[in-house]
């Protein structure tokens, strides 16, 4: 298992904590805006890669992340790449809660 699990395992982390985040704003992000503040995040978040906690500046930028350029990517495949409550440790560094019975795409949170 390459990078290619490491970053899809990124991936979903950064979904999730992205979603709990924000409050869900529908319908007002372009697929380049979402492309954009996708890229911004992974720039951000890299070290979550290595299990490290979130930086101040990943969760910030997880605090203006919009849920709608993210859900759509959590698929079956994805989700089973990454533990439910390693990714809720990962986002309570972020110093937020988790929602229970949370659905985004694939995941719903205990």
């Amino acid at each position: 298992m390459g990078s290619s699990w490491g970053g899809s395992m990124f991936i979903l982390v950064v979904i999730l904590v992205g979603v709990l985040e924000v409050p869900m704003a529908r319908g007002d992000m372009s697929p380049s805006q979402c492309k954009e503040e996708q890229r911004l995040i992974v720039n951000a978040c890299k070290p979550v890669i290595f299990g490290l906690s979130p930086s101040a500046a990943c969760c910030q930028r997880v605090r203006v992340m919009h849920a709608e350029c993210v859900c759509p990517a959590v698929t079956p495949k994805l989700a089973a790449l990454i533990g439910v409550q390693r990714t809720i440790k990962q986002i309570e560094g972020c110093g937020r809660t988790v929602p229970h019975n949370f659905k985004c795409g694939s995941i719903t949170t205990p």
